[in-house]
């Protein structure tokens, strides 16, 4: 399977085609990633950084002596991780059009992670649509929910 998919950052300022060859994806918890993120983990898609295509490219931070990372400069998505001289580059799940269709394979930084996070389906479950402030502040600014 060889699959173009799409994706960029929540302002849409940074647009990306990548062609994919697999659903798999993986979970980092590393210190690194934690705090580039500000999250307990982060959901990458591994794949070549010849397999993406930028419409526009994002900023990159030398975030440590061995990697950068891209983003979006004006929303601040996150949106990569690039190993200095690798051919291979993780894209954020989160940040294509479709993250539900990836599925995790793997954990990777377990040293960091925090198991507390890892199952969470015990725990109340609310809808953002179901929240009648939210809802609210969304119809008055926007006159509809965002996707």
């Amino acid at each position: 399977m060889r699959e173009e998919v799409t994706g960029g950052c929540q302002c849409g300022h940074i647009r990306y085609r990548a062609t994919i060859t697999d659903d798999d994806a993986y979970l980092c918890h590393c210190r690194m990633c934690q705090r580039a993120t500000g999250g307990v983990s982060i959901a990458f898609k591994n794949l070549p950084k010849a397999d993406v295509v930028w419409d526009t490219k994002p900023e990159r931070y030398t975030s440590s002596p061995i990697a950068e990372r891209g983003f979006c400069a004006r929303c601040g998505t996150p949106l990569t991780y690039e190993a200095h001289d690798h051919d291979q580059m993780d894209l954020t799940v989160g940040s294509f059009d479709h993250p539900e269709r990836f599925k995790p394979v793997e954990h990777s930084g377990c040293e960091s992670w925090h198991r507390d996070w890892l199952d969470t389906s015990h725990l109340p479950a609310s809808r953002t649509d179901q929240n009648a402030s939210m809802v609210k502040r969304w119809m008055e600014k926007l006159g509809r929910l965002p996707d």
